[in-house]
């Protein structure tokens, strides 16, 4: 039973008022108590076994928790409480503040359970092995419960870990016996062999191990830590609200909806069961700022916003919250706020102390665990247990994903010593020198360098299974589209790392598992080891050309392997396409695959060369790239074949898909998987543009090396070989990137028949301000080479745009009015039927779309082409602006109720091109997707936040306008993105204090990011590429760079 004795104040590490926060305690020292008649409360704890503890009936409630947290001799604390159900059945959180005597009326029929409380974003915050122990079995209950689903994978593997640490290593009969007396899960007997399947690789695994690899796992799914509170959104649909360490999320049964990030959120309340949630203004948002939810009642609308202001605080804030003062006469709302320490200080304080080691009971497992300590105060290691190799190579069948998202296969560009690379070892993992910054301190982030934009993937239907992947959140619940950065705090690494005692002395790099997720401060290099490494390349500019090479080819080999590998899987797993499909796509990829991995394998071995890696190291006959080029485009003459038949397979399968409701299903359930980062039928297409890529760079060889060169003959004959194959298949790939934008296009857009037809060409899409009755309206147009759409974005279930009307070319004059209507950048369309007014966000942008409807009015009155009839029926919109109000005013009604709950039902359809452009109101062109294809760049880059000190490395993706960011080039899948429309490309400036070469800067509103390359040759290969995304030249300036660089 724990006893509870007077002593002094035990927060007096943290110079926090007695009251303030829990598990302050130093070793030994119980928690500090007003005396009087005592009560005796039941603890339930996590092993499920009741302990009684005995404390005055004034006590607050943190007198009780701080008991608990004593008897445990739990030093993390902070992320537990305590929940009962009150008078009327309703789970709540016992309030620290108040007297237990007032929240637990019965306390002799009432058992109070000590569960988690708060999930941090990173189990390598977690410095204990006992609170990653009561984590775990956190995960375990609430797996049992059915409050963490899964895909049976992940289930089957989160039980095998649950079953080493319990029974030890892998044996037939013992598992058998134990998963028959033990049910971790509903339906288990049907994940049994799958269970010991997985069980099988973890042999050698200690149980802290298991826990370790356990929370992994865990985090990762959509559902860990989420608990849901039913309430139903404006429209009365039926929904859940859950919160966690990033904000407000919403869900629809299992599936969430939609997330309302913190620094998006500028009051939270409630009023009787109505939950309100106040935005941050965005002034070029229509959309309202203050979203309403309908709950129960009362109780469990108060319930929902204290854990809401209790997980702000926690995650959020740099210390407690003061409290507020009195009111003299009356007060007005709720006085609860949040009592305890926030996770800031909980790592601060576990940094500063220096603990012994003690034991504890883990009470279903045959082994007991020793808690490790850091001696000094100074200094900290990390309790951090090593992945074993077992568990990092478990695969999860044909076209499955592994937990940690990428193999264990070292990177042969950094295979560095952990002594010299901060990116190869996981700040969980590192130890600091006396004085120095502690690898795992953390910085709070300010609200502009939390959003980075996902690329909309996170969205899983329940209906299909996904393997667990690293969950990023999607933060878009903001009218505009906001960058969202995956956080998970850490700190910078030491100049000097040393190995964990549990690591063995062999260990040479971290286990991918055990680095942290893209976040502003995780593995960062220290300038000496950054400048060491980069003195150590050739400095040949060559050298960085054919660099480009290798780096962009295993970009090129990833995207061959979603269709030769995830599609083709996936398709062989489900009866949807038909055989005479598959024939014609999968083995016209296979033969690519198979020689690209061979070429990109003797480019690494000749940079290796290069680079002075190897003892056959030859000076002069190996600093070249030509041979090597000229080789392999000769064989991929012999190719050619399968590379003709990629346009073919294109149209075969938009119309297999057009012709089956079935198809279109699985297709669409494909590009969910986070491994289908872009369009699926963009994929097709990847072959055709690749060849031009490769004919980029051999120009850039031919035009560095003089006539004289060694390297020279080489290349201009790979140039020309390369020529003849691009000009015999230029117009194919136009016809084909013009087909592929039309389709996708079509899944953007609702009210609209036949989009895609033959002679119709797509120009521009953007947005413009369309002037009503009501004044200007923001409206989607998309431009085509015979007709003008608008649309509005309104409520549908997929996220589409529905069309309200269409503007014939033929015929049509186009003039400027700003002077006529007093509204800058204002242009009138005059149709033969109808005419509108619409408004540029700037004058650039007026011109753009100037010089694009005059060019495709010239194309309208010049060619007989597809009829402009596009919609399902005509709207009356052929009104002028003083006639339209009430033609608008049912678009107006879709504006706002877009900001429901359901306003990201069909994630895949939330972050395409067609929204970028609404939420950053511009427009793009076909010219610029055009430029986009030949600007196609992979490489490593260091990246830091605007008010962060250290630099991350990242690899780091550019296509289709869009930064995508991975761990390493090995990860099947980026973690985050960045669309680039809208934002300014530039170069620091002095009083921005970046003391680095080769830094560029990008910039949109707020929102700030340095990235830093590794020679001035691959820093102005980004500024160009990202240049082309981020600003639009003059159509008369692209014609001309296009003639320059025909295929």
């Amino acid at each position: 039973m724990g006893e509870i004795e007077q002593k002094p104040t035990p927060a007096s590490r943290l110079g926090a008022p007695e009251n303030s926060g829990v598990s302050t305690l130093e070793r030994g020292q119980k928690p500090p108590t007003p005396s009087g008649k005592l009560m005796t409360v039941k603890i339930q704890m996590l092993d499920d076994t009741q302990e009684a503890f005995e404390v005055p009936q004034r006590a607050p409630g943190k007198a009780l928790l701080d008991a608990v947290c004593s008897h445990l001799n739990l030093v993390e604390g902070d992320y537990f409480g305590l929940e009962f159900p009150d008078h009327k059945k309703i789970m709540v959180w016992l309030d620290l503040l108040k007297p237990i005597v007032k929240q637990i009326r019965r306390p002799k029929h009432v058992v109070v359970k000590f569960v988690v409380k708060f999930f941090p974003p990173d189990h390598t915050q977690l410095r204990e092995e006992l609170t990653r122990y009561l984590f775990a079995l956190q995960v375990k209950q609430d797996l049992a419960q059915g409050r963490l689903t899964c895909s049976d994978t992940s289930a089957a593997l989160l039980i095998s870990h649950i079953v080493q640490s319990e029974i030890g290593d892998f044996d037939d009969a013992l598992d058998r016996e134990h998963l028959a007396k033990n049910k971790y899960v509903a339906q288990q007997d049907t994940l049994e062999d799958k269970i010991m399947e997985f069980h099988h690789g973890h042999l050698g695994q200690t149980p802290a191990e298991s826990d370790f690899q356990l929370l992994e796992v865990a985090r990762r799914l959509d559902m860990y830590g989420i608990r849901l509170h039913p309430a139903k959104d404006r429209e009365g649909t039926k929904i859940n609200l859950a919160v966690a360490n990033t904000g407000i999320l919403v869900f629809q049964g299992f599936t969430k909806i939609n997330a309302f990030n913190w620094a998006k959120v500028r009051k939270l309340s409630f009023k009787r069961k109505r939950f309100l949630i106040k935005l941050r203004p965005d002034v070029n948002s229509s959309y309202q700022d203050t979203l309403e939810f309908l709950m129960a009642g009362r109780d469990f609308c108060k319930a929902f916003w204290k854990i809401c202001v209790e997980y702000h605080a926690f995650f959020r804030l740099l210390e407690e919250p003061k409290p507020k003062p009195k009111p003299v006469l009356f007060s007005r709302g709720s006085s609860f706020r949040f009592s305890g320490r926030t996770q800031k200080q909980v790592l601060d304080y576990v940094k500063e102390g220096g603990h012994k080691k003690v034991q504890f009971e883990r009470k279903h497992s045959k082994l007991h665990s020793v808690r490790s300590f850091a001696a000094q105060p100074t200094a900290e290691t990390s309790e951090a247990p090593k992945q074993s190799p077992q568990s990092t190579s478990l695969t999860f069948g044909e076209g499955a994903e592994s937990p940690g998202g990428q193999s264990c296969k070292q990177a042969k560009e950094t295979k560095v010593s952990a002594l010299e690379s901060g990116s190869q070892q996981s700040p969980a993992l590192a130890k600091n020198p006396p004085g120095g910054k502690a690898a795992d301190g953390t910085t709070l982030v300010p609200p502009e360098e939390e959003e980075e934009e996902e690329g909309g993937k996170d969205g899983i239907q329940p209906s299909k299974p996904q393997p667990p992947q690293p969950s990023t959140g999607s933060l878009t619940g903001s009218p505009h589209l906001s960058e969202l950065s995956i956080t998970s705090q850490g700190g910078a690494a030491p100049a000097h790392v040393t190995l964990s005692p549990n690591l063995s002395p062999d260990t040479k790099q971290a286990s991918p598992l055990m680095s942290p997720l893209l976040n502003e401060q995780a593995c960062p290099r220290t300038d000496d080891e950054e400048d060491g490494r980069r003195k150590r390349f050739p400095a040949d500019k060559a050298y960085f050309i054919a660099k480009e090479v290798s780096t962009t080819e295993r970009t090129y080999l990833k995207d061959l392997e979603v269709i030769a590998s995830w599609f083709q899987s996936t398709v062989s797993k489900e009866d949807s396409m038909p055989d005479a499909l598959k024939s014609l796509i999968f083995p016209n990829f296979e033969p690519l695959h198979k020689f690209h991995t061979n070429f990109l394998k003797e480019i690494e071995q000749r940079l290796a060369l290069w680079e002075g890696r190897s003892n056959a190291h030859v000076r002069g006959d190996h600093q070249r790239i030509g041979d090597v080029m000229l080789r392999n485009i000769q064989g991929m003459k012999h190719l050619a074949a399968h590379l003709w038949k990629h346009s073919e397979a294109l149209e075969a399968l938009e119309t297999a898909i057009r012709g089956s409701r079935r198809l279109e299903h699985f297709c669409r359930d494909f590009e969910l998987q986070k491994v289908c980062y872009l369009p699926l039928n963009s994929f097709l297409l990847r072959p055709l543009q690749r060849l031009m890529h490769y004919k980029q760079v051999l120009e850039r060889l031919c035009k560095h090396h003089a006539p004289s060169h060694a390297d020279f003959r080489d290349c201009r004959a790979a140039l020309a070989e390369i020529t003849e194959m691009v000009a015999q298949l230029h117009g194919t790939m136009l016809k084909m990137e013009n087909f592929q934008k039309l389709h996708e296009l079509k899944k953007d857009l609702i009210g609209v028949d036949n989009l895609v037809a033959p002679g119709r060409e797509f120009i521009r899409l953007g947005s413009l301000s369309k002037l009503s009755g009501k004044g200007l309206q923001q409206r989607m147009f998309f431009l085509f080479n015979d007709v003008l759409l608008y649309t509005g974005r309104g409520l549908t279930a997929s996220n589409q745009f529905k069309v309200h009307g269409q503007l014939p070319l033929h015929g049509m004059t186009i003039e400027e009015s700003e002077e006529e209507w007093g509204v800058p950048h204002c242009l009138t369309l005059r149709g033969q039927r109808q005419s509108i007014v619409v408004a540029a966000s700037s004058h650039s942008e007026k011109e753009k779309w100037m010089e694009d409807i005059q060019m495709a009015i010239d194309l309208a009155e010049k060619s007989n082409g597809p009829t402009p009839e596009l919609l399902a029926s005509s709207p009356p919109d052929s009104k002028f602006p003083d006639e339209a109000a009430a033609a608008d005013q049912e678009s107006e009604d879709d504006l706002s109720a877009s900001r429901t709950s359901l306003e990201r039902q069909a994630p895949h359809r939330g972050n395409t091109m067609v929204h970028v452009c609404w939420h950053r109101n511009t427009s793009v062109s076909m010219v610029d997707f055009s430029i986009a294809v030949e600007n196609q760049l992979s490489g490593n880059l260091l990246r830091k936040f605007k008010n962060s000190n250290g630099w991350q490395r990242l690899w780091v993706v550019f296509t289709n306008f869009c930064l995508f960011f991975y761990k390493s080039h090995q990860d099947n899948h980026p973690l985050a993105s960045l669309p680039l429309l809208g934002y300014s490309l530039t170069i620091p400036s002095e009083s921005e204090n970046i003391h680095k070469d080769y830094v560029f800067k990008l910039l949109f509103k707020s929102h700030v990011y340095y990235f830093r390359a590794e020679s001035e040759y691959t820093f102005e290969r980004w500024m160009e590429v990202i240049r082309s995304a981020t600003s639009s030249a003059s159509r008369a300036h692209i014609l001309s760079h296009k003639e320059s660089h025909l295929y």
